[in-house]
């Protein structure tokens, strides 16, 4: 069983892989909302990230889906069928986060 600084350490490398990839800023920005902003929906990301960048509902969709699931920093709220689901950033992230976004 791996210890929770295992853990972090894991999801730290793949913050860092995800944010190196990133040529537009794009993931920067969404990130940077997250840890400004703490809880928020695909529609509400999508129209403060709009503003700045041309990008589709679609990929912002995308972009925090795989936050959320495959790097794990973001927990899945949904309030009732029908409703957009809730995204909000786990608060043993926030500083990693703001380290990491500060230094790419």
């Amino acid at each position: 069983m791996r210890s929770p600084a295992d853990i972090k350490r894991e999801i730290e490398a793949r913050l860092k892989k995800y944010l190196s990839r990133d040529n537009t800023g794009i993931r920067h920005e969404v990130l940077s909302l997250f840890v400004r902003v703490r809880s928020t929906t695909i529609p509400e990301i999508h129209a403060q990230v709009s503003r700045t960048f041309s990008v589709s509902y679609h990929s912002i969709a995308s972009m925090v889906g795989i936050i959320a699931a495959r790097i794990g920093i973001l927990h899945v709220r949904r309030e009732q069928e029908g409703t957009n689901a809730v995204y909000q950033i786990k608060d043993e992230y926030i500083g990693m986060v703001t380290h990491l976004l500060k230094c790419g």
